[in-house]
């Protein structure tokens, strides 16, 4: 009988793809599913999960931008020999009352085999692969966050520790809170930005601001969301679990200014960078 494989949902994304190569590179057996991965899956069409879920005991499960975890999944792959979930979910969930991700979170310690569910700050990749790029080639960035400070990852850390998590044991039954090596404010990670690549991004970060650039019953909507996070302070989870040191967030800039990311003139679409609270998970 063939070695039990690993299953990575959201395979060609922000993580996914991470978590899939770490996995390959350590000889693991992996699936790679997503709507145009190598094992199509789509969320919504149920016949769909029977293949990706073949021959499978541990699972790397998230759910894309707004979709929930559906519980049939989860309950089908408990069916079929799943094992383990590694969920991803986000820091803040609790402050922000993020129904979606807490649903999920719920689901994986209810579902009776093991679990460790992800919760990291905001993606460095954001700015270069996820919705904070349009802002960084427009030149400016709008969110009601002021001075509030965030322990930015880089999502090779996170998938780094979802390897962990899937492949050793003495995860089981954790809540991890994974966060890059310092706190800082969108002003002050601007200002790395800049200094690396020498592109300049202005910061506008007050409620007013934002209702100038969104809907109003949306605006008031998302600034209460951001009013209830707080600092994100940084934690040693990362070098707790991989054994070494996450990546700080200039050393991230450099390294994907070094692979050509930011090299695209200005953006002619608007002047303004203003994002959704709701898009802060980005994959």
């Amino acid at each position: 009988m063939a070695d039990p494989s690993i299953l990575v949902l959201g395979a060609t994304g922000s993580t996914g793809r991470r978590v899939a190569a770490r996995l390959t590179a350590a000889g693991r057996t992996v699936r790679r599913a997503s709507r145009r991965g190598d094992v199509r899956f789509d969320w919504a069409d149920r016949d769909t999960w029977a293949d990706a879920l073949d021959g499978v005991d541990r699972v790397y499960l998230m759910a894309p931008h707004e979709l929930p975890v559906e519980p049939d999944f989860v309950h089908e792959a408990v069916a079929r020999g799943v094992r383990r979930f590694v969920l991803l979910s986000t820091r803040g969930v609790v402050e922000m009352r993020d129904e979606r991700l807490l649903a999920a979170e719920r689901l994986v310690r209810e579902a009776g085999v093991g679990w460790t569910a992800l919760r990291p700050d905001w993606f460095d990749q954001n700015f270069d692969e996820g919705f904070l790029r349009p802002a960084v080639l427009a030149g400016e960035l709008v969110l009601p966050l002021g001075g509030k400070r965030q322990a930015f990852v880089d999502a090779d850390d996170i998938a780094a520790v979802a390897v962990a998590a899937l492949t050793e044991d003495g995860h089981e039954g954790e809540v991890y809170e994974v966060t890059g090596p310092e706190a800082l404010s969108f002003p002050r990670a601007l200002a790395e930005l800049a200094e690396v690549t020498g592109r300049h991004v202005e910061f506008r970060g007050t409620p007013d601001d934002y209702r100038a650039v969104m809907p109003a019953e949306l605006a008031e909507e998302q600034i209460r969301a951001w009013d209830a996070l707080g600092d994100g302070e940084p934690t040693d989870v990362v070098a707790r679990v991989t054994g070494r040191e996450p990546t700080s967030f200039r050393d991230y800039a450099a390294r994907a200014w070094a692979a050509g990311a930011w090299r695209e003139p200005a953006s002619a679409s608007g002047p303004f960078g203003a994002v959704s609270c709701a898009e802060r998970p980005s994959r």
